[in-house]
């Protein structure tokens, strides 16, 4: 966060800036007799992020800005836990949030997950803050896990005071009331989620919090008069809603940014955050501002300053995640599709769109998007994931989320932890983790095609390809085939007969629909189905007609 000498350079430029001549252009006001320095201008709004904190109230509902591990306000996020840390204030905060914004080691949200200063979360996804994670597991605050696109309708209803999303998203899975309804210990009792019946089918009403009390938001530049402009961030995300929402809630709005300028010398155009939603400005130190928690310095090509060489991109290492990328890759196969892909193995499809075209020439003219809010380029993955090199048009999350809840993607490449013998999936809850269903449920529910790809098992599997041929050199200790998933993230029951399909290092297998069984329809060269599938699952899938897989995905 800014030191007091920081703050007193800002200061200083403030007061410069307000004492320095005015021009000698007519205005209308002028016109009609009115002098310049008769106007009203409102007060500066830069204060340091201790002043702005100091003003969060026990008992807040809290909204923050980030997502994965991009564009975290760090300053006000230390500024708040040394605040709690020295002062026990302010307590019981409830925070709500799309995706955790983290490193996995401390940073971000995990800042402030302390007994006290949080008393409950509601989430999409929580997987970057291990330490927030754990408080939810341990029953130490309450918790619920909605889906990510959910939430982001959320805040935009809480906005326009509308009663909260109306929606298929969620039929069948663990947020359904008839199963969990989101809850994730036994801590959280309150119901969030409601089945309704309008013209004879069924959908879930989802209802918001009462108010949003604080915003903790994150810009570029900001002038004196608190406008606010995001030419160096990633992504906009729902920063909009969430201050309209506060503002509309008698809340309080404050945006954190690298630099200041004079009033209104930022382009209408660029102005993301107009000044009448922020009541704040906090200029962090470069330290509290990083573009994302990955390594390296800022890249203009997340940001859209510059573009990227495609061949800067790196190409994949010929192992088990290139194989089932590789595979995902060749289910692109209608020329300009639209795609989403999700976080992990997903994330290699984007590179193979770059370095393996000619396998795919439907898959090469494909436009790769992220729930987050990015069109085209190569999305970004690891704690950049949600971002993209060289994007094409960057939009806010829930117009996204628009888009592809009326059925705007053609395929969508996902990840599953556990899939049993119904092709129900789970990604959210599994062994010891629970990082949250994040956007899987608005993806997997409205995606024309959807393509669930993990290896076989974990935990120590190891493999190679020989003479190309795949070879099982170490089993994985868990088996991901599974009689039944602890909870649904994906119900196959609701796919409506929509193209499925769950693709493995070694196997492939897709739904037999109307039966609630799962075909084993492909396997790898050099594969053995007794011996390397069948052997390794809980339960038995159908086995008629098997394919090998495409021969191009052993090749280097």
């Amino acid at each position: 966060m800014a030191d007091d000498r920081t703050m007193r350079r800002i200061r200083h430029l403030s007061d410069a800036l307000e004492g320095s001549p005015r021009s000698d252009c007519s205005t209308p006001l002028q016109r009609q007799g009115c002098r310049a320095d008769e106007l009203h201008e409102a007060p500066n709004k830069v204060v340091t992020a201790d002043e702005a904190v100091a003003r969060i109230k026990d008992g807040s509902i809290v909204t923050v800005a980030g997502f994965v591990g991009s564009g975290p306000p760090d300053s006000l996020f230390k500024a708040l836990r040394q605040r709690y840390d020295s002062t026990s204030t302010p307590r019981n905060l409830s925070i709500i949030f799309l995706a955790s914004v983290g490193n996995s080691k401390g940073a971000g949200l995990d800042v402030l997950a302390t007994e006290g200063l949080v008393e409950a979360v509601t989430y999409g996804w929580i997987g970057s803050c291990p330490k927030l994670g754990r408080m939810v597991l341990e029953n130490k605050i309450r918790a619920h896990n909605l889906p990510l696109g959910v939430l982001s309708h959320m805040m935009r209803d809480i906005a326009a005071k509308r009663i909260g999303p109306i929606t298929k998203t969620g039929l069948g899975t663990f947020v359904d009331p008839r199963e969990k309804g989101g809850k994730r210990n036994s801590r959280t009792t309150e119901d969030v989620v409601s089945l309704m019946t309008l013209n004879g089918e069924e959908y879930l009403h989802y209802k918001p919090p009462r108010r949003i009390d604080v915003a903790l938001l994150r810009g570029t530049t900001a002038d004196l008069a608190g406008n606010v402009s995001f030419e160096r961030e990633v992504l906009y995300l729902d920063q909009l809603h969430q201050a309209m929402a506060a503002r509309n809630s008698g809340g309080l709005v404050i945006v954190q940014v690298e630099r200041v300028v004079d009033r209104h010398s930022l382009p209408s155009r660029a102005v993301h955050l107009h000044a009448s939603l922020v009541d704040l400005i906090v200029v962090a130190e470069a330290a509290d501002h990083p573009q994302s928690y990955a390594p390296g310095a800022y890249d203009g090509a997340l940001s859209g300053e510059v573009r990227a060489p495609l061949h800067a991109i790196a190409r994949l290492p010929m192992n088990e995640r290139k194989i089932i990328a590789h595979r995902a890759f060749l289910e692109i196969d209608t020329l300009h599709c639209l795609v989403n892909l999700g976080v992990g193995i997903p994330e290699g499809v984007a590179v193979l769109k770059a370095s393996h075209g000619r396998d795919n020439p439907a898959g090469a003219t494909a436009t790769l998007t992220t729930e987050a809010g990015v069109f085209g380029g190569i999305p970004a993955g690891g704690l950049r994931f949600g971002s993209g090199y060289n994007c094409e048009a960057l939009v806010p999350t829930a117009s996204m989320i628009d888009f592809y809840s009326g059925g705007g993607v053609d395929v969508c490449v996902l990840g599953m932890a556990e899939v049993d013998g119904a092709g129900n999936v789970n990604v959210h809850n599994f062994g010891t983790r629970a990082p949250g269903c994040g956007g899987f449920i608005d993806i997997s529910q409205s995606s024309k095609k959807c393509v669930f790809v993990g290896t076989f098992t974990s935990g120590g599997l190891k493999v190679s390809i020989q003479g190309g041929k795949l070879v099982i050199l170490q089993e994985g200790r868990t088996r991901k085939f599974i009689k039944a998933v602890v909870e649904k993230t994906f119900a196959a029951a609701l796919s409506q007969g929509r193209p499925v399909l769950y693709v493995t290092e070694r196997a492939v297998f897709r739904p037999l629909v109307g039966e609630g069984r799962l075909e084993l329809v492909e396997v790898a060269p050099g594969v053995d189905i007794a011996r390397d599938v069948l052997a390794h699952m809980d339960f038995e899938p159908v086995v008629r007609h098997v394919k090998l897989m495409d021969p191009r995905i052993f090749q280097a």
